[in-house]
C-alpha cells in the first residue's frame, strides 16, 4: 500500500498536538488547512497528547487562540487515559500526584482520591511512617519540586504502584526541548529500582481508550505525530496505522535507526491535507 492510500483508507486522524499542530504558540503552516480537508473528505479527526502537564480545557482555549475551534469531546491527553485506568483498576485508592494544577484539578473532578503527605519540620515525608498511598501517579509535572520528588520515592520504596502518564523524554518548545514526564520517571527508577507502569501514547490504554469513546475500528485509525517512540509507535504497535510528520522532534535520520517504522512520512500535515483534497 502506498503512503497516500494510508490517508485514503482512513477514517479517523489522531492528531499530537506539540510539534504536530502547532510548536509553542505558533501553529504550523497549513494545520489549519489539513482539518478543512479532513471534513471536507467526511473523516474525522481527534486532538491526543501525551502532555499532561496542562488541562483539555486549557488546550481547547490555546486551540481557539489559534482559530481552531473545538469541543471537550475532539480533545483526549495522557492524563484522561490515566484517569480511566485508575478508576477501571484502582477503584477509591489514595493516589500522590506528581502533577500541575490543571491536572490535579482534572483528578479531582473525576473522583480521584488524592493523597496529601504529612509533612515533618524538614518538609519531606518520614521515611519510617505507615501513612502512604496505595499508588504515585507521574505526570508532566512542570511544578516538580525536590521534596515532591523525594516524596514519591519514599512512596515507591514502601510499596506504592508507580504509575505515569507517557514516557516522553522530552517536551519540544520554540528553540529546544524541556524534560518530559519520562525524563522525571527516570530519575524515580534511578533512586528507587522500579520501574513505572506508563499508559499514554504508545500504549494500549490509549488506543483501547479511543476505540471505546469513538467506535471505529482499529485498523481505520491513524496517528499522526512527529515521535516516533510514541506517536507513530502507537498505531503500528496496535493494530492502528502511524503516520511520522517532520515538523517536530524526529528527523528522516532517525527512522533509519529507529525500530519503529512509520507506515507514512510527510514534513507536515500541511502535505496530507493537500493530497486528502486531492482524493475528492
Amino acid at each position: 500500500m502506498s503512503q497516500d492510500n494510508i490517508l485514503k483508507k482512513t477514517e479517523l486522524f489522531v492528531l499530537d498536538m506539540d510539534g504536530t499542530f502547532y510548536l509553542d504558540e505558533d501553529i504550523i503552516d497549513g494545520a489549519l488547512d489539513f482539518l478543512d480537508a479532513v471534513k471536507r473528505c467526511s473523516k474525522d479527526y481527534l486532538f491526543f497528547t501525551n502532555n499532561s502537564s496542562t488541562s483539555p480545557e486549557l488546550y481547547i482555549e490555546k486551540l481557539a487562540r489559534m482559530n481552531c475551534h473545538i469541543s471537550r469531546e475532539q480533545i483526549m491527553t495522557s492524563g484522561d487515559v490515566m484517569i480511566r485506568f485508575l478508576k477501571a483498576n484502582y477503584p477509591e485508592k489514595k493516589v500522590y500526584l506528581l502533577g500541575t494544577k490543571p491536572l490535579e484539578k482534572n483528578f479531582e473532578e473525576a473522583g480521584i482520591n488524592l493523597f496529601s503527605p504529612k509533612k515533618e519540620a524538614t518538609g519531606y515525608v518520614n521515611a519510617d511512617t505507615d501513612d502512604i498511598p496505595d499508588i504515585v501517579v507521574v505526570g508532566f509535572d512542570k511544578t516538580l519540586t525536590y521534596e515532591k520528588l523525594t516524596n514519591a520515592c519514599t512512596y515507591i520504596r514502601k510499596g506504592a504502584v508507580f504509575l505515569a502518564t507517557h514516557l516522553d523524554i522530552n517536551c519540544p518548545v520554540k528553540g529546544g526541548f524541556i524534560p518530559d514526564c519520562g525524563a522525571i520517571c527516570a530519575a524515580i527508577t534511578l533512586s528507587t529500582g522500579k520501574e513505572p507502569k506508563y499508559v499514554g501514547k504508545p500504549f494500549k490504554e490509549t488506543v483501547d481508550m479511543i476505540i471505546d469513546k469513538t467506535g471505529v475500528d482499529r485498523d481505520k485509525i491513524t496517528f499522526v505525530g512527529d515521535r516516533l517512540y510514541t506517536d507513530v509507535a502507537t498505531g503500528v504497535k496496535n493494530g492502528a496505522n502511524g503516520i511520522l510528520v517532520l515538523s517536530g522532534e524526529a528527523t528522516e535520520r532517525d527512522i533509519a535507526k529507529s525500530e519503529v517504522k512509520p507506515d507514512a512520512v510527510y514534513p507536515s500535515i500541511k502535505e496530507m491535507g493537500v493530497i486528502l483534497d486531492s482524493f475528492k
